[in-house]
C-alpha cells in the first residue's frame, strides 16, 4: 500500500478544519480563514515540493511562505483599533519574493534571506503586540483578552522561529548547494504551521459579532484623550469621572453580563476613547479593562451563589463567562476560594473584592 507523504496529511487536516470554518460562517473569522487557506496551500506545496520536484511549484513555495506572516498580523490587528495604513502595503514583501523566485534561475538571489526577515519582522511585531497588554487588543472579548495576548505571543516566537529556518536554509545552500533545504523547510513546516494555525483559529473566536452595537459614537473632551496619551502614572479628574461612568453603567445597565463585551464596546457605550478608558481603569483602579469588568461579575456571581439554588455553571454564564477556567480563576483571585468553596462557606469566611470607583 503507497505511502501518503506526511505534508499532505497535515494539509489534508488542516483542509478539513478550514471547510469547518467556513460552514460555521462566522464573518468576523475571515482573517482567521484566509491564514488557514494560506496554511493548507503551503503545506500542499511543500508536499508536492518533495515529491514531484517541479519548476512551478519551486516557484510557488516560497511566494505562498511569505504570504503567512502578513495574514498572521492581520488576523491579530483585526483585534485592535482600525489601523492606519492600508492593507495592501502587507503585500509589498510579497511581490518582492514573486519577483525573486521569478528571476532563480538567472540569477540565484538571497530569497531565503529575504523570508527570514520577513518572518522575524512579523514575528517581533507580534511580540512587541503582546507585551502591550491585553488592552492592547481592543476588540477581542474582555473574557478573551489575556488568552488572545498569550496567543499573539505564541504566535510571534513561531514565526520568528521560522525566521531562524529560513537563515539556515540559506546557509545550506552557500555551504551544501542546498542539498538539504527542502528537508529543512519540511520539518520546519510540519512542527510549526499546526500550532500556528491553531493558534490563529484560537483568535478567530475572540472577536464578536459586531450587531448593532459596532456603530461608532461620539466621544468625549479631548483633554481626557490627551491625558491617556501621555500615559500619567498619577490619575487625573478626568480618570475618575470616567471610572465612575464605568461604574455608573456596570451597575445600572449590568454590562457586564454581555459575554460579547469588548474593550470597544465598552468605550463606545462610555462615549469615552478606549485608549482613555483603559489608562484610567490602570491609574485609578491598578487593574486591566478585563479584570475591572469581571470583578463585577465576580461580584455578581457571588450574590448568586449565596442567594440562589441555581448551578454554578449556570450562574458562570449569567454573569459573563464563557469558560470554566475562566470564571474559576477569576473567582479565586477575588475571593481566595473557589465558587463552590465559597457557597459552602454562605460568603462568611471570604468575601469578594467590590470595585470602588475612584480609589487606587
Amino acid at each position: 500500500m503507497p505511502a501518503i507523504p506526511l505534508p499532505f496529511v497535515i494539509s489534508l487536516l488542516l483542509a478539513i478544519l478550514l471547510v469547518r470554518m467556513l460552514v460555521q460562517g462566522h464573518a468576523t473569522r475571515q482573517p482567521a480563514v484566509i491564514f488557514l487557506a494560506a496554511c493548507t496551500l503551503l503545506m500542499t506545496t511543500v508536499g508536492l515540493r518533495w515529491t514531484f520536484d517541479l519548476d512551478f511549484i519551486r516557484f510557488l513555495q516560497p511566494i505562498v511562505a511569505s504570504l503567512l506572516p502578513p495574514i498572521a498580523w492581520l488576523c491579530f490587528s483585526h483585534l485592535r483599533r482600525p489601523a492606519t495604513a492600508p492593507r495592501a502595503v502587507h503585500l509589498l514583501p510579497v511581490g518582492l519574493v514573486a519577483l525573486l523566485s521569478a528571476l532563480w534561475h538567472h540569477w540565484q538571489s538571497p530569497i531565503d534571506l529575504v523570508l527570514a526577515l520577513l518572518y522575524f519582522g512579523y514575528g517581533f511585531a507580534l511580540i512587541r503586540q503582546a507585551r502591550a497588554g491585553p488592552d492592547s487588543l481592543e476588540a477581542a472579548r474582555l473574557s478573551d483578552a489575556a488568552c488572545a495576548r498569550r496567543a499573539s505571543l505564541a504566535a510571534g516566537w513561531l514565526i520568528a522561529g521560522s525566521g531562524v529556518i529560513d537563515l539556515l536554509i540559506a546557509a545550506d545552500f552557500n555551504v551544501y548547494q542546498g542539498s538539504h533545504a527542502a528537508s529543512i523547510v519540511g520539518i520546519a513546516n510540519l512542527l510549526t504551521l499546526p500550532l500556528v494555525a491553531y493558534t490563529i483559529v484560537l483568535i478567530g473566536g475572540s472577536v464578536p459579532d459586531e450587531g448593532d452595537d459596532g456603530s461608532p459614537r461620539a466621544v468625549v473632551a479631548s483633554e481626557i484623550e490627551r491625558d491617556a496619551a501621555n500615559e500619567a502614572p498619577t490619575a487625573s479628574e478626568d480618570d475618575h469621572q470616567v471610572i465612575q461612568a464605568l461604574d455608573a453603567i456596570m451597575r445600572d445597565k449590568q454590562l457586564f453580563r454581555d459575554p460579547d463585551l469588548t474593550l470597544t464596546r465598552l468605550s463606545r457605550r462610555l462615549g469615552v476613547p478606549a485608549r482613555a478608558v483603559s489608562g484610567a481603569v490602570n491609574r485609578v483602579l491598578g487593574r486591566n479593562v478585563s479584570q475591572a469588568v469581571n470583578d463585577y461579575r465576580i461580584k455578581e456571581a457571588s450574590r448568586l451563589l449565596l442567594e440562589t439554588d441555581l448551578a454554578i455553571t449556570a450562574i458562570m454564564f449569567e454573569c459573563g463567562f464563557q469558560t470554566k477556567s475562566n470564571f474559576n480563576r477569576e473567582f479565586a483571585r477575588m475571593t481566595g476560594t473557589t465558587p463552590s468553596g465559597y457557597r459552602r462557606s454562605g460568603g462568611v469566611a471570604i468575601s469578594p473584592e467590590e470595585p470602588q470607583p475612584g480609589t487606587g
